[in-house]
């Protein structure tokens, strides 16, 4: 990336988004490359004073506070394509380690030695029900890849594609009938306000019981106390989640549980977390299914053409405020 970016003429300042210093700011930063854990708001932009630009290496745009761009007319672009078929996969990744019991399996070998296959019956897939929420890019792949498992697919989409489920064979349904139907519901949505807490303390009993949940979208569309219940109480079979509420306080538990007066509510979520982790039907995994390294190279590829279009004054994948 930093050679691409250069033999376009940027001149390129890198900084660790871990050190605290990062976002120290100056005035002669026109644009800035950032990811899904760095925050952009009024404090952070009051620092570069001369900011032009902001080319996020993700899809989802909500650690970016728009309202603030907009106002200092500023232009935001993400990655829109980058991982439609690498997160759909691990989707399915997550789905057969529940199904098959894989990380059962291999942690028995592991720690005894043995190889005993007591405890280990999974089920198949094929002829299973899943339930695909979001029919956006990742979300048609995730069809497709089921479509490849012999299983019956249920979509919801707030904004259903023409003539999709006639095209791939599946059959949209509103929400609470895809919880009521579906063996496995997968979440492929974006985070914004209408899907903060999708899956919540109201609906999560209407999951059919036994259910799996798989999420790889963003950690705040489903409520943490919600899916402590529906596991509590055996209405969820289990979990596959590759990202969780308050993902920044997992890795900083220090920090969180020494802060004088906490917020009740961070704690809980943190604590809950640690709930799933522990918990022998859910695999948790550090917000890992874009990684791979044909992803990365599309990010970075289409994060060079971002800058380079604005600076030709043509800006590409820019995100428009509602």
């Amino acid at each position: 990336m930093a050679q691409k970016l250069q033999d376009a003429g940027f001149e390129v300042e890198f900084r660790n988004a871990e050190d605290e210093n990062a976002l120290a700011g100056d005035a002669q930063t026109e644009a800035l490359s950032i990811f899904i854990t760095t925050h952009i708001g009024a404090d952070e932009l009051d620092r570069f004073p001369n900011l032009k630009m902001i080319a996020t290496r993700s899809t989802g745009f909500d650690h970016i506070d728009l309202t603030e761009t907009t106002k200092r007319s500023i232009t935001v672009s993400t990655v829109p394509f980058y991982g439609a078929n690498t997160v759909a996969e691990f989707a399915f990744a997550l789905i057969l380690t529940l199904s098959r019991r894989v990380y059962d399996a291999y942690d028995r070998v592991r720690e005894t030695g043995s190889f005993s296959q007591s405890g280990l019956r999974g089920f198949d897939l094929s002829g299973k029900t899943i339930g695909v929420v979001g029919t956006g890019h990742i979300g048609v792949h995730a069809i497709k890849i089921a479509k490849g498992f012999s299983m019956n697919v249920l979509a919801f989409d707030a904004f259903q594609k023409d003539g999709l489920d006639k095209e791939m064979g599946f059959t949209y349904v509103p929400f609470n009938e895809l919880l009521n139907k579906s063996d496995i519901v997968t979440l492929h949505v974006p985070y914004n306000p209408h899907t903060h807490h999708l899956v919540n303390k109201d609906n999560i009993h209407e999951f059919k019981k036994g259910a799996y949940l798989i999420n790889t979208a963003r950690g705040a569309v489903v409520e943490t106390e919600a899916l402590v219940a529906g596991l509590a109480d055996k209405t969820l079979a289990g979990a596959g989640l590759d990202v969780l509420e308050e993902e920044g306080d997992m890795q900083d538990d220090e920090r969180l549980f020494s802060l004088p007066h906490p917020q009740e509510e961070e704690l809980e979520t943190t604590l809950a977390n640690h709930y799933f982790i522990d918990h022998p039907r859910v695999v948790v995994t550090g917000h890992i299914a874009f990684d791979t390294q044909e992803a990365i190279e599309r990010i970075l590829n289409t994060t060079v053409e971002n800058l380079s279009a604005f600076v030709a004054g043509k800006p590409e994948n820019v995100v428009k405020p509602k």
